[in-house]
């Protein structure tokens, strides 16, 4: 086998390392734009390879054949799972490997812990309080990402679950790790009671990972992935503090600050703070009409006469949402589009900030189906257009939609920002019925005047509208 034989200490090695962290952020930097998103990606992971390869040519480094076996079922795994996911899948997909990355984080840390304790020494303090931050953090953040991942997956139930006295078991929970956390520290060495205690503060922390994340209905997942994204970061900085590893500390970092940065995004998005999201356990008020059996009415159409409605329009803004992401529409929808504007008429499409599961969702989405980059507008962008736009299009997206958010103070949405499609002189909404969304509140523009409504399953309708719209 190939022996190690770098000095972790050495010019080759810092220099690889900077390297490699240099090719993480002009990754991110890329990324940040649509055409050179696929470059940063790729850019970023030969930055991740030098990285890897650097610290595994290290001297000290033993276990090859382990490794070797790790690298290869990891990359099998990895590779055929992201082959085959589906778009509707890509948020539990980052949700999961999210937590995967915390996971190894808290074991790489226990590992370390072990190397000390069994050799008799005392940890250095240097070391012992980012380890111990890497086991805690980590092990909140692979507990917290598979309950997500359990959320989104609807292997467990998507609405707030909780139990009496939360909040009071939430809080010991946390103290007892605080102080377990400082007994370590004091106790600094092999004392008989210092691994068990290690080893509980790690079953602690992970009943603390899901114990925080249950209440949190699935609206809300999204944001919940971003915070623990941020939180997987900062346990990789701690542990990159505790094996002097820069590109681990670099890399770390980079994930948590741009985690938080996208987090605090997010919850502004919705016009809520991160605390409200955390603990205030919205999507259980499955309230409103639907809920409670009202009938309103409403009017419906057909694709058809929603093909004749378009075509005479001289402006129509697509809104996407989950639902499109379900029915895999998008390339039906780029057809629909490619139709109307050989017709003259001008299309966009309205995004909203949270729509979908993930940040970014939609617009993966439409990029999948080769929509122009200069068509997509952002909420912000677009509502001020859209009073004098004749047709909005809603497919799949539904709270981020809803004109309660503006209107009625008694909505847990009241307040969140949304894509005004109200405004507009005309609405079609493309959905299977009228069911409520993700957080489980009814619709108010199903029942508006202008609003009408087209039953079916997305790309069906859509094509369906596309094929009246040749006949015109």
């Amino acid at each position: 086998m190939v022996a190690a034989a770098l000095d972790p200490g050495s010019a080759p090695v810092g220099l690889l390392y900077i390297l490699s962290f240099s090719l993480f952020i002009y990754g991110i930097r890329l990324g940040t734009h649509p055409t050179t998103a696929r470059r940063g990606n790729g850019i970023a992971a030969i930055g991740m390879a030098v990285a890897v390869a650097t610290t595994l040519a290290l001297q000290g480094i033993g276990n090859w054949w382990v490794i070797i076996v790790g690298i290869a079922v990891g990359t099998a795994i990895g590779a055929v799972a992201s082959k085959r996911v589906q778009m509707t899948g890509m948020p539990q997909m980052v949700a999961l490997y999210n937590g995967l990355g915390g996971g190894a984080i808290a074991l790489i840390a226990w590992a370390e812990y072990r190397h000390w304790i069994v050799e008799d020494f005392g940890v250095p303090a240097d070391e012992l309080i980012p380890t111990l931050l890497a086991m805690v953090i980590g092990s909140i953040s692979f507990w917290g990402s598979n309950v997500a991942f359990g959320k989104l997956q609807e292997l467990i139930p998507s609405q707030p679950l909780k139990v009496p006295g939360q909040q009071v078991i939430n809080a010991l929970l946390l103290v007892g790790l605080i102080a377990a956390c400082v007994y370590l520290g004091i106790s600094n060495g092999p004392g008989e009671l210092n691994e068990p205690i290690f080893i509980l503060c790690l079953v602690g922390a992970a009943v603390l990972g899901v114990m925080v994340v249950m209440p949190i209905g699935g609206a809300d997942m999204p944001v919940v992935i971003s915070l623990l994204n941020a939180f997987t970061g900062l346990s990789a900085a701690a542990a990159g503090i505790a094996l002097d590893n820069t590109a681990l500390i670099v890399g770390g970092t980079l994930v948590g600050s741009s985690g938080t940065i996208l987090t605090l995004e997010m919850a502004n998005a919705m016009n809520r703070s991160v605390p409200n999201i955390l603990f205030a356990g919205f999507g259980s008020a499955g309230g409103g009409p639907v809920a409670s059996g009202e009938e309103r009415p409403y009017r419906s159409m057909n694709a058809q006469d929603a093909a004749i409605q378009l075509a005479y329009a001289d402006s129509v803004v697509i809104v996407p949402g989950y639902g499109l992401a379900v029915a895999q529409a998008q390339h039906a929808v780029r057809e629909m589009a490619d139709e109307l504007e050989s017709k003259g008429v001008k299309v966009s499409y309205a995004i909203h900030p949270v729509a979908g599961r993930m940040p970014g969702h939609m617009n993966v989405l439409l990029a999948e189906a080769d929509v122009p980059y200069e068509q997509l507008r952002e909420m912000d962008e677009i509502n001020p257009e859209l009073p004098q736009t004749d047709v909005c299009v809603v497919i799949g997206a539904n709270d981020v939609t809803n004109p309660a958010a503006k209107t009625d103070e008694e909505s847990p949405i009241y307040g969140m920002p949304i894509i005004e499609v109200d405004e507009a002189q005309q609405v079609l909404v493309l959905k299977r019925s009228m069911s409520p969304g993700f957080a489980g509140i009814d619709n108010d523009l199903f029942y508006h005047p202008k609003t009408a409504m087209v039953f079916g399953d997305a790309k069906a309708t859509v094509s369906e509208i596309v094929s009246e719209l040749g006949n015109l």
